[in-house]
């Protein structure tokens, strides 16, 4: 890997990550049209890794609704009182609504970092998800809010969010369009999303970049797997500032015929034999 490959990736990676077009699907399609295999260890890490970047990101842009956040929850596990205070709730949401992706991920890796990593899958997923994504926006209610989210809620969101470790079917799009079809507003599934993202990411990047260390130093390298990193945190700060303005006029039906429109790009793709499914 050169430093423009790792600079493009970063880049890719830190625009889609919070889009509903599947961040993972994207760097796999363009790490296969770079010429690498899909199925080994040091892509396979560094793919993951870079998702690092756009969590600071975020983390960095919802420092505030952080520092509300954890005080509050904090003070509830001690005050009887403050767990009235709706970011006590929304603080334990976030916890639980974390819990599935860790359990599923950890119990299918090896199928996850393996037979999921095809451009078929990818394909029928970016094509498949669409049309779940065009249900839950045509169907939602929106008369749900950001204080009225409860652990319930998280939950059923988070256990959705595991469809995200298919690649091209997008985290932020399962959550979003989970959090639409139990009638929340667009921006309160958005910003749930993004908090969603926080453990989980950070703590895969994390066991890949122990588990990994070796492969992708003999490999892509850690000079690369870092440029990209920060590359990826530049980008997805402006995306998510962006996304967020966005999704509070508009529908998510861009993002549907772009996804469907991609995937079958893809299918032709595969089907001539342009370029290798893994």
């Amino acid at each position: 890997m050169n430093i423009f490959e790792a600079v493009l990736l970063g880049a890719v990676e830190g625009f889609t990550e919070f889009l509903p077009v599947s961040s993972t699907g994207h760097l796999t399609i363009l790490e296969k049209l770079l010429g690498y295999e899909l199925d080994d260890p040091d892509i396979t890490a560094f793919t993951v890794i870079i998702q690092s970047g756009a969590v600071l990101a975020t983390i960095l842009f919802l420092r505030r609704d952080i520092a509300r956040i954890v005080p509050a929850w904090c003070r509830g596990l001690f005050s009887a009182s403050a767990r009235a205070n709706p970011d006590y709730r929304f603080g334990w949401a976030v916890i639980l609504g974390s819990l599935p992706i860790v359990i599923v991920a950890l119990l299918f890796k090896d199928t996850i970092e393996t037979s999921l990593r095809s451009l078929w899958v990818v394909a029928g997923a970016l094509i498949v998800w669409s049309g779940a994504m065009a249900f839950a926006d045509h169907a939602a209610t929106q008369t749900r809010h950001e204080n009225d989210v409860t652990w319930k809620d998280s939950l059923i969101i988070g256990t959705v969010q595991c469809l995200a470790l298919i690649p091209g079917v997008s985290r932020s799009g399962a959550t979003m369009s989970a959090g639409l079809l139990l009638d929340l507003d667009r921006v309160t599934v958005t910003k749930l999303s993004f908090f969603l993202s926080i453990p989980a990411l950070l703590g895969a990047s994390l066991l890949q970049g122990v588990e990994e260390a070796g492969n992708i130093a003999e490999g892509v390298g850690w000079t690369n797997t870092l440029l990209a990193t920060a590359v990826s945190f530049v980008v997805a700060y402006f995306s998510v500032s962006w996304l967020l303005r966005f999704i509070a006029q508009h529908s998510y039906s861009i993002f549907i015929f772009y996804r469907v429109a991609l995937g079958l790009l893809l299918i032709v793709l595969l089907a001539t034999g342009t370029i290798e499914a893994q």
